[in-house]
């Protein structure tokens, strides 16, 4: 991409300051007509926080923006729309209780004023969705979607609007390798045709491949700019965190033992009716790590809730060691030795306006270390045992009365492990385990997730990050439509072989 002409947006000297922290410190960014210009950083870095202000949803402290040349002022989302920038959110900015296409037409004033044709609305998303390979329904709900199904609604919401600009924040978390290599196409044709873009991601092997250009942010700072063919991501990586980062967990060599979770036959019903899981069996030794690679909305979550008692199965059964579950009872599983990192962290893994302390204990509050005869709570001891954690899990908070909702998401997903892993599980389901934390908490945690199979652990990983599952597994099942379509070993698994059963292209005779 040549860039002969100005610069279609200009953020200069940008200053953003919150209380005891400087957010964006005097950064200034360009960007290009038809440029995509990649945007990098550990959380916290002050990549969302620059990206908001261009946005309108902040406003900074000194600096200003120029488009085509020209200031302007970007005071809501609706200045920027105006503007011709859209934006995809990491933290969707979605109604739950409205469906698809309303939340697609929400702001938007209809020519029908005041009255909006929802029915145009729907087809022009069935046109997108068919184009951009984002399946999602006009007339469902988003309460009723999973994770990656409300990422494309994201999606689908910046490409009805048409944006000049696009500010795409991790955009692929939920596609297959094939669809992501499609929508790299539909990218770079939109840049083509002059379409500029910001790319947020933290899979450093899609910012090689889609950049024109990359910037790097650390502690609110720039700390460089480089160009894809002159950096690799081991160097992207060091930029980001300032040290060297170990790309894949070190694991050692282990012996699987004996069956630990053993499912047979299980069916479990979605939120919009039918089976999300049909007829599943799978089973997972001691000492093991399991990958369940697939894209999302093909009955993972609803697997998870189901091995986890958060869901009543229609049939089937799940066992730990022997112990056959109850079905739809958390507590007997748990009591069973299974720990549960849920995908939707401040949903169903924290409470956010609980401290520290207070989510750490929220599962074995009532256990006697913590809890007299009487009711009242040993607090030196509950005290003692979370400072323990904190410190042994790396958990990076003020004090233990810091509300949870006030950490990164790498911190939260840090305790939540933590709390997991303090009853020595028999079992660990861990479901998105590093979805939208940085690149040096993804390095931790996949270490005590490599950690927990060396001691013995038996260990199912859920990821829609195909890398991730690469490089933790021993094993990879692939879910296609509730189904498992194949089991591989992955010594002997090809990214192309799995992207094949993840389309539902592909099913092997033994799964």
């Amino acid at each position: 991409m040549e860039q002969k002409t100005a610069p279609v947006l200009e953020m200069r000297n940008i200053t953003k300051r919150f209380p005891g922290v400087i957010a964006n410190d005097n950064i200034s960014l360009t960007l290009h007509r038809g440029e995509v210009h990649s945007l990098l950083g550990e959380n916290g870095a002050g990549k969302s926080t620059l990206m908001n202000i261009l946005y309108g949803l902040q406003q900074p402290d000194s600096g200003g923006i120029w488009m085509h040349g020209k200031p302007v002022r970007l005071q809501s989302p609706a200045d920027a729309i105006k503007h011709g920038i859209g934006m995809i959110h990491q933290h969707f900015m979605l109604v739950p209780s409205l469906t698809v296409a309303e939340n697609v037409a929400l702001g938007l004033r209809s020519k029908r004023h005041p009255l909006t044709n929802l029915k145009t609305v729907a087809h022009r998303i069935q046109e997108l969705s068919e184009k951009y390979r984002l399946q999602v329904d006009p007339n469902a709900y988003v309460w009723q979607l999973a994770v990656g199904e409300r990422q494309r609604v994201e999606i689908i919401k910046a490409l009805y609007r048409d944006a000049s600009i696009l500010i795409l924040d991790e955009p692929t978390a939920v596609l297959t390798p094939p669809e992501v290599d499609d929508l790299f196409v539909t990218f770079q044709q939109m840049a083509a045709n002059g379409r500029s873009m910001i790319f947020i991601s933290h899979k450093l092997h899609e910012v090689l491949q889609l950049s024109d250009r990359i910037t790097v942010l650390r502690h609110g700072r720039i700390t460089g700019e480089t160009f894809p063919q002159e950096t690799d991501r081991r160097q992207l990586a060091q930029m980001m965190v300032g040290r060297e980062v170990q790309m894949a967990p070190n694991k050692s060599e282990v012996r699987p033992g004996s069956v630990m979770l053993d499912i047979e036959g299980l069916f479990a019903p979605g939120d919009r009716g039918g089976d999300a899981v049909r007829n599943l069996r799978l089973q997972v030794k001691s000492g093991e790590i399991v990958g369940i690679a697939g894209v999302s909305g093909n009955g993972q979550r609803e697997l998870a809730e189901a091995i986890s008692g958060l869901r009543k199965p229609r049939a089937g059964k799940v066992q730990i060691n022997g112990t056959v579950l109850r079905t739809s009872c958390p507590k007997s599983a748990r009591k069973a030795g299974l720990a549960y990192v849920p995908e939707e962290r401040m949903r169903d893994g924290a409470i956010g306006d609980f401290n520290i302390k207070e989510n750490l204990i929220l599962l074995d509050h009532g256990d006697t270390k913590f809890c007299r005869p009487s009711g009242m709570l040993r607090f030196a001891k509950i005290k003692e045992h979370c400072n323990r954690l904190v410190d042994e899990f790396n958990v990076k908070t003020p004090d233990l009365e810091t509300p949870t909702k006030h950490l990164s998401g790498g911190n939260i997903q840090k305790l939540i492990l933590a709390r997991e892993l303090s009853g020595n599980p028999k079992v660990l389901i861990a479901a998105q385990p590093t979805r939208g934390v940085d690149i040096g908490a993804a390095e931790y945690i996949h270490k005590r997730l490599a950690d927990e199979r060396t001691r013995g652990t038996a260990t199912v990983v859920i990821s829609e990050d195909l890398d991730e599952i690469m490089a933790l597994s021993d094993r990879i099942a692939v879910m296609y439509e509730g189904e498992i379509m194949g089991i591989v070993e992955r010594d002997n698994a090809s990214r192309e072989e799995i992207g094949l059963m993840m389309a539902g292209v592909q099913r092997l005779n033994a799964a």
